[in-house]
């Protein structure tokens, strides 16, 4: 009697340690094939799961506000300034459009000056801060250095085309569109028309492409801070000031220069 009762203990136990390891099998499996089915984006750019500003320390420190909805956010607010959601959609929309802009700036600013260099392109004055005095010439300003690209005489002309167009595009952007003509647009990421290639056709593609847009955005907002810096600390443009570093860094160095404020035009 003794050995049954014993034995049917152990075939209870057994069992129970079974369904135990069953189920914990079947959990793993459930995870794994929600985690198969979730975009890689999505795991990686957004939700609580997200890498964050400290990456493992930050747990502690992210604002409740900050869930990993948008793409961007690293869960870092130190100064409160995404607290409001009427403020924080505000400044989201600063954010991306000035991004936009230091992408094409920082472009802008490196490309003729790396043609002229490099390529061998003549420019009538190849450095970002100098080529815009160009129009007041005799000969006017050419767009990259060719009269039959665009060619401005006039400042007054250029401003007022300038003011009208970009006026007229931003209402359109801010508005969502005009009605009857492609309304109802998103203010911040329009696609259709606007997205001739189709790269935010998948979602899951069109989401990790917001992650990578504000990302290299910032950095180029902070590289064009990094450019008006050194034009007006040694009067060159960053080509050249990245050349002169390479050649001589213990002399062409941020420290070298740190007490040089005039430019040497």
């Amino acid at each position: 009697n003794y050995l049954s009762r014993h034995f049917k203990h152990i075939a209870k136990m057994a069992a129970l340690i079974a369904r135990s390891g069953l189920k914990a099998l079947n959990i793993r499996q459930t995870r794994q094939q929600r985690m198969a089915t979730v975009p890689r984006a999505a795991v990686e750019f957004y939700g609580p799961d997200r890498a964050k500003f400290l990456g493992p320390f930050s747990e502690n420190d992210t604002p409740e506000y900050l869930t990993g909805e948008f793409p961007g956010d690293y869960g870092w607010d130190t100064a409160g300034l995404s607290a409001d959601p009427q403020t924080f959609a505000r400044y989201r929309e600063i954010e991306l459009i000035h991004a936009r802009w230091a992408l094409l700036g920082a472009l802008g600013i490196l490309t003729p000056e790396l043609l002229s260099q490099y390529a061998g392109v003549q420019f009538g004055e190849p450095v970002w801060f100098k080529a815009g005095a160009q129009i007041f010439a005799d000969g006017g300003l050419n767009y990259l250095g060719n009269e039959s690209l665009i060619h401005a005489q006039s400042i007054i002309a250029t401003l007022a085309v300038q003011v009208v167009l970009m006026g007229l595009a931003e209402a359109y952007r801010a508005n969502g569109g005009s009605e009857g003509f492609l309304d109802d647009l998103d203010t911040l990421y329009p696609g259709g028309p606007f997205d001739p290639l189709g790269l935010a056709d998948d979602p899951d593609t069109f989401a990790e492409l917001k992650v990578k847009e504000i990302k290299n955005g910032r950095l180029a907002m902070f590289s064009c801070l990094g450019f008006f810096v050194q034009a007006i600390v040694t009067g060159k443009g960053p080509v050249q000031n990245l050349t002169d570093h390479l050649a001589d860094p213990t002399v062409n160095n941020a420290f070298a220069s740190a007490t040089k404020f005039t430019p040497g035009v």
